[in-house]
């Protein structure tokens, strides 16, 4: 099968799921993103392996095998129902996002617009993270994604559609010094996933007790235009979601750019470690985050 003719198929597929979606109940849909979770886990195995590895290797005698399963299942279908919510978009925003979601921090957002100045947020593959950005850009924050290019461009457009249709701006990663700082500068909020692995790009802090290669982005471009860092969680409650705003992170500047990028970029992720503790179904572990440390 050529590559060409993969993609088409691919195209094909994710329209007549979104088409399916969009159709019936919330809660049916739902109900098919456990089903495709359970099917990629216990079924078809899809990256079964990694993601016991990375939970044991995570959190060691704190679970047994048993429950290190359930956790795994659990993950996958979480994160299954994630990408239908993504789909349900066109639903979503003709419902309102307020019957599903509700959000505490406001007053973090409400300081950070008083100073007049944009924001960058960071969160990671954690929980409904896109439908955590469209409620925020539904309640009033002008958002930004930092976004990379999908291999099947029609996919790609199809996703970034669905960004759009609640404002969401799109700065791609090509441009991304330059359309970062002109956003943060222009009272926008950019928004970052930074949890996987970034090779010998990235700068090495303590995750789960293990050095991982984490982006230096988020935190660089904070410094660079002394614009404030905040990390935002979303966690799932049934069929309702809360979202959770942080508090901006404070580090003294100690004179050294790179030393400031690894502390601030630890502190963020010392953050979603906590997090991930707490909800250890609600992050993706199927990503090999620990390879370029060996």
């Amino acid at each position: 099968m050529t590559k060409r003719i993969r993609y088409e198929l691919e195209y094909a597929a994710v329209k007549f799921v979104l088409a399916l979606v969009n159709l019936i109940p919330y809660r049916l849909a739902l109900l098919l993103g456990d089903l495709i979770g359970v099917l990629g886990f216990s079924l078809f195995r899809i990256r079964r392996k990694v993601t016991l590895e990375n939970l044991r290797n995570s959190f060691g005698s704190q679970y047994t095998a048993s429950q290190y399963v359930k956790i795994g299942s659990r993950a996958y279908r979480n994160f299954a129902k994630s990408m239908i919510e993504y789909g349900l978009f066109p639903s979503l925003k003709r419902k309102g996002l307020s019957k599903f979601v509700t959000m505490e921090g406001r007053e973090v957002f409400r300081k950070m617009k008083e100073c007049g100045q944009g924001a960058v947020m960071v969160t990671g593959h954690f929980g409904s993270w896109e439908l955590m950005g469209a409620f925020i850009a539904q309640d009033g924050w002008p958002i930004d994604y930092l976004v990379g290019e999908q291999h099947n461009l029609k996919v790609n457009n199809l996703m970034n559609e669905c960004r759009r249709m609640f404002g969401i701006g799109l700065i791609e990663l090509g441009v991304a010094a330059r359309g970062v700082v002109k956003a943060v500068r222009g009272g926008r909020m950019v928004a970052m996933l930074s949890d996987q692995d970034a090779g010998s790009d990235g700068v090495m802090v303590q995750f789960f007790g293990r050095p991982a290669s984490t982006p230096k982005g988020p935190a660089a471009f904070s410094i660079k235009t002394g614009v404030p860092l905040a990390c935002g969680f979303i966690v799932r409650e049934g069929l309702k979601q809360r979202i959770i705003i942080e508090r901006p992170f404070s580090i003294e500047s100690s004179g050294q750019k790179d030393e400031d990028i690894r502390r601030l970029t630890q502190a963020y992720t010392s953050l979603l470690e906590e997090y991930i503790r707490r909800y250890p179904d609600h992050w993706f572990w199927p990503h090999r985050r620990w390879k370029s440390a060996g």
